[in-house]
């Protein structure tokens, strides 16, 4: 494992396995109690984007190579010696080809679940315009093993187990079985995503953590007929998809099969999708007329 690899391991996630937690979460850092020193405040800061610590009451500092060290009170070689033994089956690189991913969807096999924390996707929210304690309160960051490659993606879980699979710049998977995520509020209103983006788009739209309608997330508009019987329980339908041909054809179908459709995607007819709409928002007296959505 070389320096470059060891200083794309999440310090926050290193920590958490070690069960120690921040004191005070912030939206890209936290406060925690120093791990290698007694203290009575938290003056030790995590910097989650830029995956760097520093500790106030001593000055020190560093990556998590340094931390380790601290910690075990070791050298630079026990350290890395530690770490590759802890994560050395992770592939990881600089160019962020880590991301990428070739072969049988169905030969992947999940190796752990966390909280939402490597620099490079925490930074892949924060492009998303979604924040970072938002993303984790639906999905994860999720390890999972193709042959012998570890990969990590953020992960969305559907009704069946499954995880939708999104990485930076633009990969998107799914580990088996594929099927659509519904949310049950007990509402006669239904609102249907394409994909957990926009779900989360929504959300940050309309400045909730969580809606009172019943939700599905459709994981691909290839499912939309899966979604079928829980649309058709509903009153009320409102309709978020992509202003593609897919898009449309599937707000169609459902259309064909439900009473009272409502297609929103009319109010970001000028973007791709509402994730799109949120992350190049019009003038501010626009934005202001377009911020209620429901």
């Amino acid at each position: 494992m070389t320096r470059n690899e060891i200083k794309q391991i999440s310090i926050r996630a290193y920590l958490d396995k070690m069960n120690i937690r921040p004191v005070k979460h912030y939206n890209y850092y936290g406060m925690y109690h120093c791990p290698y020193r007694q203290e009575r405040n938290a003056s030790f800061k995590v910097d989650y984007h830029k995956n760097v610590w520093h500790d106030f009451g001593t000055g020190e500092g560093g990556s998590l190579i340094d931390l380790v060290m601290k910690i075990q009170n070791c050298t630079f070689y026990a350290a890395a010696k530690k770490l590759e033994k802890e994560y050395g089956g992770v592939q990881i690189s600089d160019s962020g080809n880590s991301f990428s991913f070739h072969g049988n969807i169905a030969s992947l096999t999940i190796q752990k679940i966390i909280p939402i924390t490597h620099p490079k996707l925490t930074d892949w929210v924060q492009e998303r315009k979604i924040a970072l304690d938002l993303a984790n309160r639906y999905c994860s960051e999720i390890h999972y093993q193709n042959k012998d490659k570890v990969y990590f993606s953020i992960g969305f879980r559907n009704d069946k187990g499954g995880y939708e699979l999104s990485s930076p710049p633009d990969f998107k998977g799914c580990i088996s079985p594929k099927d659509i995520t519904t949310i049950r509020n007990n509402s006669d209103r239904c609102l249907v995503f394409e994909g957990f983006w926009d779900f989360l788009s929504y959300l940050t739209i309309q400045k909730i953590e969580r809606t009172h309608n019943d939700t599905v997330i459709l994981n691909s508009v290839a499912n939309v007929q899966k979604a079928m019987d829980f649309l058709q329980a509903h009153k009320e339908i409102y309709t978020y998809l992509d202003n593609d041909k897919s898009g449309q054809e599937a707000t169609e179908l459902i259309k064909s099969h439900c009473v009272s459709v409502n297609n929103r995607s009319e109010q970001y007819a000028a973007y791709k999708d509402l994730n799109d709409f949120l992350c190049q928002k019009p003038t501010v007296k626009q934005e202001e007329k377009n911020q209620k959505l429901e």
